[in-house]
């Protein structure tokens, strides 16, 4: 190989590398570090552990073509996935866990509040259903064994609550899985995300199909 087929060859190859490093990005880098363990009001959040957790469950930045407004919150229960509508046909994308068979819930309701380390109350048919729970009667206080986690985001339905929620979970392993009783929940760390992006009143609809 002469001088200039070499140097021909080394700029062909740069150039299939340069070309694999885009094709192979991986979405949801962007958003790794905020997986680490963090103080928040007090409370030692532990890291998760993302060598565990399915890369399409966490968090990143989708194309999302929809004709629904900016700040809309869409559950696609099938597919275990939450997506909050940004501008530009973006969206931005979070795992779920979802209501387990008997449990499934779907539907459009309003965001009616939010809550910062919120108390959880069991309902009365789960107390029926798990009388260990009735000590939890008049509120479960916040913490890191909070069925709830760090954040939860209560559903109306004409001003009334529906009893379900957008909340954290300690179990990061659900993520993925119709495991709750109804509830969306998703990982620590993506909950206290999506509370900060989203305002009282916006729209979360429920898919099941």
């Amino acid at each position: 190989m002469n001088r200039r087929a070499f140097i021909m060859s080394l700029l062909s190859t740069a150039a299939l590398a340069g070309c694999s490093s885009v094709v192979s990005r991986d979405p949801t880098r962007e958003f790794r570090s905020d997986y680490s363990a963090r103080v928040d009001n007090g409370y030692k959040l532990p890291a998760i552990p993302l060598n565990k957790v399915d890369k399409k469950y966490l968090r990143q930045i989708v194309d999302y073509d929809t004709k629904h407004r900016v700040g809309t919150i869409i559950v696609d229960v099938p597919e275990r996935h939450l997506y909050l509508v940004e501008a530009g046909g973006k969206a931005v994308r979070y795992g779920v866990g979802v209501g387990k068979q008997g449990f499934a819930w779907s539907g459009n309701a309003k965001i009616g509040w939010k809550r910062e380390w919120p108390t959880w109350t069991p309902p009365a048919p789960m107390i029926r259903r798990r009388p260990e729970l009735a000590k939890w009667r008049k509120g479960m206080p916040p913490g890191l064994t909070n069925p709830l986690g760090p954040r939860a985001l209560y559903l109306t339905q004409g001003g009334r609550d529906t009893l379900y929620r957008l909340h954290g979970t300690p179990e990061w392993w659900s993520i993925g899985k119709a495991v709750s009783s109804g509830c969306i929940r998703l990982l620590n760390q993506d909950i206290i995300d999506l509370h900060a992006r989203v305002k009282p009143g916006a729209t979360v609809i429920v898919k099941q199909t």
